[in-house]
């Protein structure tokens, strides 16, 4: 007889129904000034919380680096394919731009995180302040304008690996390391390859050893921050879950529909109806990586695209375009910046539509890979890292949204880059299979 174990998923969702339900009970029981309350929020939850961001922040140099370098050397077929490799990294690139910028448009739009009390917002963001590395405040005082963006191209690669607040110079570098390896096959670079693919997959078991501790972490998180907001903590968590899923259906439904129509003979209906076994899939797995087979069958069964093609745009972008992923890492910083009153200048928020771009091609297509990206981001605008404990009860919900959106998108690429390949365009008329 075999034992079912509870899916990590639902074990976060308990703990954070159990931590915001027990922290509301204080807050309005017994009050969050009560000298055991304070004494549990500072030497249990607030620590225990600052280890599992620690233990995240641990990884992400080698996490970030690898799986840029691999998601980049992966298209190590671009000399020989060409036209093909360089138009799938360009619409990987065009495509995440625009689905960052509809998020940080509607975010910003809306204001989902604002509203909440300024004292009690600013009490939480002085104690992360209090808590946090250097990292945090290094960060309050970087760099702008030319000089800000002079310093994605680091002097000091290491120096830049050792300071989260600089970490777009580290992906910078990895981005043309990646690069150099595409360009220079040789055994030797085939060695360091598969080095770096060791790194990779180590860097995710680890990490996967660490978010087991999300159920206990998301329970600390969310204990101590409905103690402080009570409410108000609940209504910006629903204008935030609303943003996104606003935010990624309107770059489903009309940036890709757009594409679709001025780019190929695809209407956007017969397309999405192509699709859809694909869409399921990823929805029902939050996993670009788990939906790449049935990705592949949609690809030559139903869009017949060229295998050449398919193959290729489809593999790579299981890893490298994440655009709902890219989109989701942007509003929620934004929404993190809000709720606990840090503006952001547009500068820093270019910064951050950057670097979600860059993460959107390093980020794991794995469930819940982008939850690093976000601490790590915060951490370089200023933004109490602690605050992802906001987003992780409804990050399962959003990342089913957004994986959807990401292998929609890696379909929606391979029929870009086919249409015209060699006269070999596709026909629409093949959704009459679809069954």
């Amino acid at each position: 007889m075999t034992h079912k174990t509870t899916p990590l998923h639902l074990k976060i969702g308990i703990g954070f129904l159990v931590g915001l339900v027990l922290g509301l009970l204080v807050h309005y029981g017994i009050g969050s000034d009560a000298g055991w309350v304070q004494a549990l929020t500072r030497y249990v939850t607030q620590p225990f919380s600052q280890l599992f961001l620690s233990l995240i922040f641990m990884l992400i140099v080698p996490l970030l680096f690898s799986a840029l370098v691999v998601g980049v050397s992966e298209m190590g077929d671009i000399a020989a394919l060409g036209r093909i490799g360089w138009r799938t990294l360009a619409w990987t690139i065009v495509l995440s731009g625009i689905a960052v910028l509809v998020g940080l448009v509607l975010v910003n739009i809306f204001k989902p995180g604002v509203g909440v009390d300024p004292v009690l917002a600013q009490q939480l963001l002085t104690e992360s302040a209090e808590r946090a590395s250097a990292i945090v405040r290094d960060s309050q005082t970087s760099a702008t304008g030319l000089q800000m963006l002079l310093s994605i191209v680091p002097q000091n690669v290491i120096g830049a690996a050792s300071n989260n607040a600089n970490i777009i110079a580290l992906m910078f570098f990895a981005l043309m390391f990646g690069v150099g390896l595409v360009l220079t096959r040789t055994p030797q670079t085939e060695v360091l390859k598969r080095g770096i693919e060791g790194l990779f997959e180590i860097s995710m078991t680890l990490i996967g050893l660490v978010i087991r501790l999300a159920p206990y972490a998301v329970f600390c998180f969310m204990f101590n921050l409905a103690v402080l907001f009570g409410w108000d903590l609940l209504i910006r968590l629903g204008a935030y879950v609303l943003v996104v899923v606003a935010a990624l259906a309107l770059h489903m439904l009309v940036v890709y529909s757009v594409a679709l129509k001025l780019f190929t003979n695809w209407s956007p209906p017969a397309f999405f109806k192509a699709v859809q076994e694909a869409m399921l899939m990823a929805f029902s797995t939050a996993s670009s990586n788990a939906t790449l087979p049935t990705a592949l069958k949609v690809a030559d069964r139903d869009l017949k695209l060229p295998k050449k093609v398919s193959r290729f745009v489809l593999t790579i972008g299981a890893t490298a375009n994440q655009n709902g992923t890219a989109l989701f890492e942007g509003v929620t910083v934004i929404f993190l910046a809000q709720f606990f009153g840090v503006e952001l200048t547009l500068g820093q928020q270019f910064m951050v539509m950057l670097v979600c771009i860059l993460g959107g091609i390093g980020t794991a297509g794995v469930p819940s890979g982008s939850l690093p990206v976000v601490a790590l981001i915060c951490a370089m605008v200023g933004v109490p890292p602690e605050g992802i404990g906001l987003v992780l009860g409804v990050n399962h919900f959003l990342d089913m949204c957004r994986t959807t959106i990401n292998v929609t998108g890696d379909l929606g690429i391979a029929t870009l880059v086919s249409s015209g390949e060699h006269g070999e365009d596709v026909v629409p008329e093949s959704t009459d299979t679809q069954t």
